[in-house]
């Protein structure tokens, strides 16, 4: 990865690589806006791979699902083109937590999109929210390597 790119990327513990697929693009011949979501969705997936939660959700039935996300859209994107997506969590609280997403584009070295997103710990048997188990509590502090902001109702 660049220097530059690293740096647009700086305080993003995960990051996966994915390419502009030319499917992506709408009539007026750049990514739908739509796709960016399935961007952020792909770097969630991974952190909470990175993470475990999935291993546990397996284990216990609880997981996460997304309660909110938005997107600021900085840079329209072309195919062909590489992109740099970082997930990272900036806050938790007992049952939620919000995530940063950032898209970068390798060929013009710039931030192509920023989003947030609310995650909440979901029991999916009870159908109902949950608390965030300490295991997975704990792998996110030790992820962002940092304190993170308390979510307070």
């Amino acid at each position: 990865m660049s220097t530059k790119i690293s740096q647009l990327l700086a305080g993003f513990p995960v990051v996966v690589e994915s390419a502009v697929q030319w499917g992506e693009m709408d009539a007026m011949g750049h990514v739908n806006n739509a796709v960016y979501f399935r961007y952020f969705e792909t770097a969630r997936i991974a952190y909470f791979e990175t993470t475990e939660f999935f291993s546990l959700m397996n284990a216990s039935g609880l997981g996460p699902i997304l309660a909110h996300t938005d997107c600021r859209f900085r840079l329209p994107l072309k195919h062909p083109d590489e992109l740099r997506i970082g997930a990272r969590v900036v806050a938790i609280g007992d049952d939620r937590l919000k995530m940063e997403y950032r898209v970068v584009s390798v060929s013009h070295g710039a931030i192509a999109a920023e989003g947030t997103g609310r995650v909440v710990s979901y029991d999916y048997a009870a159908a109902a929210k949950a608390p965030f188990p300490d295991a997975v509590r704990s792998a996110i502090v030790a992820a962002e390597g940092r304190e993170l902001e308390v979510i307070s109702r």
